[in-house]
């Protein structure tokens, strides 16, 4: 395994999913700046989050086209000078647009540099390439509302995007010495249809789940329906054609299969602790957002702490008890942040989110690891942009989901108190958590075991 090219690729895996959230909780300084309501600044998120999404599907054949060198490349220019518009935006219209642009660096630059990671490891390396691959998912979500309000309190808000221009040239000048030019020496046509109906089905899906977090409006059910109808065609294209924009037959390899659907609704559940915490701690407890985003850096700790024993645990124990004890252990974690109180002592507190920190860690390991343990070098292509694709989906369903169940805690008002709702709402996604346990639970006990050595 190369292990410069495995962080590189993890680097530009963080600065993508970092610039996803983090100006969240800048908004009301941008919002003053450009002189618009602080909710009118979620376009810029959406916008990027959008672009994400409706264009990873299209990376693999880009990638075969043209070479994965320079479509990764070509993606980081293009994140980085996005990046510095960014910064440089007289107006939310004009930061709306660079931020489409900076979509478009990061739908090609994540998924491609994941690729080549990919084709150039052993199977026997897989595992150790995935953890390098992980951490950015663990941290890039926890660390960013500090990043984003420190940057936004202290300096100025676009310090964000200032930041990703120097960590973007020195991504490129690595990138064009180590990464190697892969690419198929025939590629068919671009499959137009499949690529229509899924942009139009991923789209639609996207504005959806962001209606669903502020509530069910005709908006939200018309994007459903569109979501269904466009998707479901597109499933329907995809397994007919004879050379689809991705291959879903992949799914029919059952450890792949797990993670996409179970796994999806596991890294759903998972995102949604670090939007809701947050919110516990301000609008329930009554804590400054700078000492909520310190208490919330624990669970970034329990990422990091854990990580060079999640390929031990994997070896020793096998991928489907890693699973299994991950999920449980979540559950537990989240049903213990509903009894939280703002007399909780810190350390409990402390403890208790770090506990939480160190399964998301082992889970997502286990979850990445096992996706592409069964799959032939040949389909890694299909297998990488679906995944990727699923991965953007999982992410935005979970900062909806956690906003609806809280909305769903406010309305049956089980819980009481300023911060009932947000009990409530712990309390259901341990309750979501059993989907991915069930599933896991029907895995092979030997699921994976020859790339982790279980014996």
């Amino acid at each position: 395994m190369h292990r410069s090219l495995a962080l590189l690729v993890a680097g530009a895996l963080f600065m993508e999913i970092l610039d996803g959230t983090v100006i969240a909780p800048a908004a009301p300084h941008i919002a003053a700046d450009f002189g618009v309501a602080p909710v009118d600044v979620n376009i810029a998120i959406t916008a990027y989050v959008l672009t994400l999404a409706v264009l990873i599907p299209i990376t693999g054949w880009l990638a075969d086209r043209f070479g994965a060198k320079r479509v990764f490349v070509l993606a980081l220019v293009l994140f980085g000078l996005a990046s510095a518009g960014c910064a440089l935006a007289p107006s939310l219209p004009v930061l709306t647009l660079t931020r489409v642009l900076q979509g478009a660096g990061g739908a090609m630059m994540v998924p491609v540099g994941r690729l080549v990671v990919l084709r150039t490891t052993a199977k026997s390396d897989l595992v150790r390439a995935i953890a390098y691959l992980t951490w950015p998912a663990l941290m890039a979500p926890v660390v960013a509302p500090v990043v984003g309000g420190v940057l936004a309190e202290y300096a100025s808000w676009r310090w964000i995007f200032v930041i990703n221009v120097p960590l973007a040239v020195a991504a490129l000048v690595v990138a064009l010495r180590i990464v190697p030019d892969l690419r198929e020496d025939t590629v068919g046509p671009l499959d137009r249809t499949g690529f229509v109906l899924s942009a139009v089905g991923v789209a639609a899906l996207i504005v959806a789940l962001e209606g669903l977090g502020n509530g069910f409006g005709t908006v939200t059910a018309v994007a459903l329906v569109v979501a269904v109808g466009g998707l479901g065609l597109a499933v329907r294209h995809l397994l007919r054609s004879p050379r689809p924009l991705v291959d879903l037959r992949i799914l029919k390899i059952v450890t792949y299969r797990v993670t996409a659907a179970s796994g999806s609704v596991y890294r759903a559940v998972i995102t949604g602790i670090p939007f809701l915490l947050p919110l516990l701690f301000q609008v329930g407890f009554g804590w400054s957002a700078a000492q909520a985003g310190l208490v919330v850096i624990a669970v970034f700790v329990g990422n990091v702490g854990i990580k060079p024993a999640t390929t031990p645990l994997m070896r020793r124990l096998g991928i489907r008890t890693v699973l299994l004890g991950s999920i449980g252990i979540g559950a537990a974690c989240l049903v213990g942040m509903a009894f939280l109180e703002a007399g909780t002592p810190l350390v409990v507190t402390l403890a208790l989110l770090l506990l939480s920190g160190i399964v998301r860690s082992t889970g997502f390991t286990a979850y990445n690891s096992v996706a592409f343990a069964d799959v032939e070098q040949p389909r890694m292509n299909h297998a990488n942009t679906l995944f990727s694709t699923l991965q953007e989906l999982g992410a935005g369903l979970g900062v909806a989901v956690g906003a609806l169940l809280v909305r769903l805690g406010q309305a049956v008002g089980v819980a009481p108190g300023v911060s009932g709702p947000y009990r409530t709402a712990f309390v259901l996604l341990a309750v979501i958590l059993l989907v991915p346990a069930v599933a896991a639970f029907r895995l092979p006990r030997s699921a994976g075991d020859h790339i982790t050595g279980h014996a």
